[in-house]
Parts: structure tokens; C-alpha cells; sequence
């Protein structure tokens, strides 16, 4: 291999062994780890290997219903987040200064506080004595129990995820020029179909950019579902961490998280592979 061809493989060397020392390897441990027999008097079994872990959770209706629970509640913050998102970092892209600055700042703050301060903070607004429902109160509509449900994890997950879809989303339209709109409408199409025609292919790798990582981050999220679910609300990061630290059976614990990362990795190349299908047919 000449010097010129070996230069790349030298200039990103240190990145792919920090990327197999930090990801890969853990990654293979928790693989091998997920074939170990389990005893709970003795612990696992590391010389011993079986297929039970797995069987347990594909035969076992407690995790399909876990598996449902996480991805609908994705699904569903993914969709939100398109749905506020997309609109936002548009409104975003077309704001001068200092105001573009400033709703920035807005959108990125989430970003700089804690996760858990956040969960602890929808926790006091949502909770029964809480901000909201005190305000329900005062219309007559009496208190409604949010805290410890699907509604609470939704909402301080969308808080969270939002940042990432607007983010991706305002990146495209900065690629976007103004002139091709204002050509379309000068042609005398509507806004409307302006929008569809110009703007929407246009941020749509943006949004499937921004949905896969909502949805994978929310999938695999711990924080939130464990401080606004309580113990009967679970998720499956959830019960990956009671596996591990409460139930000691680290086999399982391993075997679950490992179907998880699959089960993601099913779902977003299938969605990446449809969203990517639309948006060649729409250039087309």
C-alpha cells in the first residue's frame, strides 16, 4: 500500500481503536455475557452456555407487552417532535437576528441541564399538588393523575428529544435558498404547495435524521421513564437495570438489552429505508 492510500488509514487509526475499545468490545463482552448460564444461589456461570435467557424473553408475554410499551411511547414522542419540531426550526431559518440567536438559545437549554433535574421538574409540575393541576382546579376541571403514567414519560421526553429534532431540521434549511421560494410564489404557487413542493424535500433528510435519533434515544431511555413511570410504569431500560443491580441475573439483563439494540436498529433501517425512498421519488 503506497503512503498516499495508507494516509487515511493512519489519520483515522486512533478513532477506530477508541471506537472498538469503547463500543465494540464492551459490545461483544455483553454478547458473550448473554449466553451464560445463570444460578441464582451461585451467580453466572461463566464456562457454562445456554440459550434460556433468550427464550425467556421471546416466550414471555411481561416483555412483549415492556417491548410494546417502549415503542409506542418512541413512536409516539417521535411523531410529536416532528410535529413541533419541523415547524419550529423553519420558523427559526426565516428569523433575523437578534432574534434567531435568542429562540436558539430557547431551543438548546434543555441541552443545558440535567437530565434527572428535568425529570424531577416535570415531577413537580405534573404531580397531584403540581403547577398543572392546580391550574386545572381553578377551571373546574378538577385534578387529573398525570404523574407515574404514559403521559407524564411522553411529555418530559419530548422536552428532552426536541433539541435534536430541530437541530437537524433548521441544518437543512440552511441549505435552503430563499430566492427558489419567493420564485415558486412568483410564479404563483401557493404557499402551501411552495411548501410541499420546495421546503419539504428539501428538510426531509433533516427530519429523518432528527427521527432516528429521537426515537433511538427515547427507546433506550432511562432517566425519564424511571423517575416519571414509578416502578409499575416500566420500560425496557428500565428493567435492564433491575436485572442487573436488583435481580443480580446479569445474563438476562444482557439478553434484554441486546434485543433491544436489535429491535432498534430493525426499526430505524426500516424507517430510514422508507422515509429515503419517498425523498428519491420526490427529486425524481
Amino acid at each position: 500500500m503506497s503512503a498516499s492510500k495508507a494516509t487515511p488509514w493512519w489519520l483515522s487509526g486512533p478513532a477506530l481503536v477508541l471506537f472498538t475499545a469503547l463500543l465494540l468490545v464492551p459490545l461483544l463482552l455483553t454478547t458473550v455475557l448473554s449466553f451464560n448460564a445463570y444460578d441464582p444461589a451461585t451467580g453466572v456461570k461463566a464456562g457454562e452456555f445456554t440459550l434460556e435467557h433468550y427464550a425467556h424473553v421471546f416466550t414471555d408475554d411481561y416483555y412483549y407487552g415492556i417491548f410494546w410499551r417502549t415503542f409506542w411511547i418512541s413512536g409516539l414522542v417521535t411523531l410529536i417532535c416532528v410535529a413541533v419540531g419541523a415547524p419550529e426550526a423553519y420558523i427559526l431559518s426565516r428569523m433575523g437576528k437578534p432574534w434567531r440567536s435568542i429562540l436558539l438559545l430557547v431551543v438548546l437549554a434543555p441541552l443545558l441541564v440535567s437530565v434527572v433535574v428535568r425529570a424531577f421538574g416535570w415531577s413537580m409540575l405534573l404531580g397531584p399538588e403540581g403547577l398543572v393541576n392546580s391550574g386545572l382546579k381553578l377551571v373546574g376541571l378538577g385534578p387529573v393523575r398525570m404523574l407515574y403514567t404514559e403521559v407524564a414519560v411522553v411529555v418530559a421526553l419530548v422536552h428532552v428529544m426536541l433539541p435534536f429534532m430541530v437541530i437537524p431540521v433548521w441544518t437543512s434549511l440552511q441549505k435552503l435558498d430563499p430566492g427558489v421560494e419567493n420564485a415558486a410564489l412568483s410564479l404563483r404557487a401557493s404557499p402551501f404547495t411552495t411548501l410541499r413542493r420546495i421546503v419539504l424535500p428539501q428538510v426531509l433528510p433533516g427530519i429523518l435524521s432528527g427521527s432516528l435519533i429521537v426515537f433511538g434515544l427515547s427507546a433506550s431511555a432511562f432517566a425519564i421513564p424511571g423517575l416519571l413511570g414509578g416502578r409499575r410504569l416500566k420500560m425496557v431500560a428500565t428493567v435492564v437495570y433491575d436485572e442487573y443491580l436488583h435481580e443480580l441475573n446479569w445474563p438476562l439483563g444482557a439478553a434484554i438489552a441486546l434485543t433491544l439494540l436489535v429491535a432498534n436498529l430493525v426499526v430505524m433501517l426500516s424507517y430510514n429505508r422508507l422515509v429515503e425512498g419517498r425523498y428519491k421519488k420526490s427529486l425524481g
